[in-house]
């Protein structure tokens, strides 16, 4: 893409800031270089946006790409261009992959893996391990975008449960401490009783109460105690329960050092859902209740959750099919995430400001991302275009990622993604992939 290309897009309803106004934006090269009522430009290609949404790009700050070792599930190109057909424009991936993404040498190869192949922007977790606080300690501000804890068991080896350990984590980490939280021994005693009472055939609509709020709750506070004795910076993800609400403060995220995540598969689903979803919805944490879904999005409106992200954590549509203990817990999201969003618009009352604000301006706040997340002169043009009256349903054959399935099959969305842009490259359009890949490394600037 030559530094003087120009696109215009006219007549957007842009969603930026708190605020939906009528404006033109006008990219040049990969910047936003002006944003006004009305614009001119010679030799642009014109968009024309009446009637849709413009906003940035959201910033997915949980996602598991499964490169390197677990390829068959998913790679860092065919889901970043998912992703970016569901106007996911900056990722932000874990590192229980094989080899475990937790030294030096490891976190670089992924970077290097990504380098010319991903369709959107990329940044790494270093993972932390019950030994590897050396490695933790030799990080660079900027080299990943956190230091990610495994409080609890899920997918891969990398449960840190030696108390010592974590507290030598939350003292020493030079950046940004995200946590999965669910306390291990609580969920296999409850794994044993399960297969006490069913054996191995155990209904999936149990998946809850194995991992269980009291887990979940445990964990989490644990997780907040540690990081208020070193006063490190703790971001929670994917949380699930109304219990651990009350662990969060409603006051804007620039005050806090304790913030806190959901994703959109548990602001969507609840229990109820198991009879026909079953494994196609197992998850770790597990989607719980009618009433703690509920407790999310209220706290979503209210302030006490900071991050919409997706855990996007595909398997093999064969692996899913399995029984409860042999089928894996993940769900691939990245193509559907800003799609859900916008229906709870109209099923649960989310303001788009909120969702914007909550999906793309938060994550590059709190993790300190340069230039992306919002709509703004000089900054790097991340931009996606929602048209809110053309409807889109999911089915099988137009699935991207690369395990071929989703939990929202033979749903319709009311709104589709018409346009994404990356780096100025629209990387999607008119229902399809361009082919442009367009992703840059990330730049993270917040330390502890």
């Amino acid at each position: 893409m030559s530094e003087t290309t120009k696109t215009l897009i006219t007549n957007a309803r842009l969603v930026n800031e708190g605020s939906i106004v009528d404006t033109d934006v006008l990219v040049k090269g990969d910047r936003i270089e002006r944003i006004a009522a009305s614009i001119s430009a010679e030799d642009a290609e014109v968009i024309d946006a009446s009637g849709k949404y413009l906003m940035p790009g959201m910033i997915d700050d949980q996602v598991h790409f499964r490169e390197p070792g677990l390829t068959a599930k998913g790679d860092l190109a065919t889901e970043s261009a998912a992703a970016a057909a569901g106007g996911i424009t900056s990722f932000m991936d874990m590192p229980n992959v094989n080899p475990l993404t937790i030294d030096s040498a490891t976190l670089a190869d992924k970077y290097a893996r990504a380098d010319g192949r991903c369709t959107g922007n990329y940044g790494f977790y270093l993972g932390a391990t019950n030994t590897n606080i050396e490695a933790i300690k030799a990080l660079e501000v900027g080299e990943a975008c956190g230091i990610k804890a495994f409080m609890g068991a899920s997918t891969g080896d990398m449960l840190v449960d030696d108390v010592d350990a974590l507290d030598k984590i939350f003292e020493y980490a030079p950046v940004m401490v995200v946590t999965h939280c669910e306390d291990s021994p609580m969920i296999w005693a409850n794994e044993a009783a399960a297969r006490e009472k069913y054996g191995e055939d155990v209904p999936f609509e149990v998946h809850p109460e194995i991992r269980s709020r009291e887990a979940c709750l445990k964990s989490s506070t644990l997780a907040v105690e540690l990081a208020g004795k070193h006063d490190a910076l703790l971001h929670i993800l994917h949380l699930t329960t109304a219990d651990e609400m009350a662990l969060f403060s409603d006051a804007h995220r620039s005050e806090k050092r304790l913030t806190a995540e959901v994703c959109v598969h548990h602001l969507w689903f609840d229990a109820s859902r198991y009879g026909d979803k079953g494994a196609l919805i197992k998850c770790n944490p597990a989607i719980k209740y009618a009433s703690d879904r509920e407790a999310l999005v209220a706290a979503l409106k209210e302030g006490r959750i900071d991050i919409v992200a997706t855990d996007h954590a595909p398997h093999t549509a064969e692996e899913k099919a399995n029984k409860y203990f042999k089928a894996p817990a993940g769900l691939p999201l990245v193509q559907h995430a800003l799609l859900t969003l916008f229906d709870l618009v109209k099923r649960d009352g989310l303001a788009v400001e909120t969702i914007v604000d909550r999906a793309c301006h938060a994550p590059a706040d709190i993790f300190g991302v340069a230039e992306r997340g919002y709509v703004r002169e000089g900054w790097y043009a991340d931009l996606v275009i929602v048209d809110p009256d053309t409807p889109h349903t999911v089915e099988r054959g137009n699935v991207l990622a690369k395990c071929g399935w989703s939990p929202y099959e033979g749903h319709t969305f009311s709104s589709s993604i018409d346009t994404t842009f990356i780096n100025g490259q629209a990387v999607y359009r008119d229902g399809k992939l361009t082919g442009a890949i367009a992703g840059r490394r990330l730049v993270f600037t917040r330390a502890r």
